[in-house]
């Protein structure tokens, strides 16, 4: 794994990028896994003084969440699928009581329920319940296809469809901390492949006999990179604009 931490001259650089680099990203807010690898090819194709270099991803992380996004350049692409099928460690914060179309903040609240019943003893009770295996069904905003489109586009015109439930492993679910005053919810999450952390939010919410929705989400792991290991697009820009001149 490349966390660009050594320098290199112009041909080497460009050697590497082009044969093909693992490149570990601290995905910022609101950023689309797809900014990252547009930004990522646009510096590099700049600096490098080339037209094209063949860059891709090994995840989807909703705009809304911030942490790691694995990128891969040139040949090294081919081992995208085999990235994507590493485990993945979440912290998400969980507010109770409400509900919106998207499960997180991208949407306004649509209803909101009772919450005098939820205690740190219930929360201590109902969470273990998600470890190992689960059926979920994806959220409708979500980038399933749904006969060759995507589902939240289906759902930004208004359609409705109805999504299949897909089986993924909860590997570790881990109470981080729990306001009974804000009826917030703090998780540590440890899951498999096509783990939909909103969906989740959802799940808890129901079987917590009230509503939730994601508030805040970090990706902190994908197999061993640890977002502490990641590295920003501030430091990736002045990395290759002090190394390529």
């Amino acid at each position: 794994m490349l966390y660009i931490a050594c320098a290199r001259v112009y041909s080497q650089l460009y050697m590497d990028f082009v044969e093909g680099e693992i490149l570990a990203f601290d995905k910022p807010y609101r950023w689309t896994s797809f900014d990252v690898v547009g930004k990522a090819r646009w510096l590099l194709c700049k600096k490098l003084g080339v037209k094209k270099l063949k860059v891709g991803h090994s995840g989807t992380l909703d705009p809304l969440a911030t942490g790691v996004v694995v990128v891969c350049t040139g040949k090294k692409t081919k081992l995208i699928d085999q990235l994507q099928a590493h485990q993945k460690e979440y912290v998400a914060m969980l507010q109770l009581g409400a509900t919106t179309p998207s499960f997180d903040l991208e949407k306004e609240i649509d209803a909101t329920y009772p919450t005098e019943h939820i205690t740190r003893a219930l929360i201590d009770e109902v969470i273990p319940t998600f470890e190992g295996e689960q059926w979920q069904v994806p959220p409708m905003f979500s980038a399933v296809k749904v006969d060759g489109k995507r589902a939240y586009k289906l759902a930004r015109q208004g359609e409705e469809v109805e999504l299949k439930a897909k089986l993924l492993v909860i590997d570790e679910i881990e109470i981080l901390s729990f306001d009974e005053t804000k009826m917030q919810l703090e998780l540590r999450i440890v899951c498999s492949k096509g783990t939909y952390i909103r969906a989740l939010a959802r799940d808890i919410g129901q079987r917590l006999q009230s509503g939730a929705h994601l508030i805040a989400l970090r990706r902190t792991r994908v197999g061993d990179v640890r977002v502490e290991n990641c590295i920003t697009f501030e430091q990736f820009t002045n990395l290759i604009d002090n190394e390529i001149k």
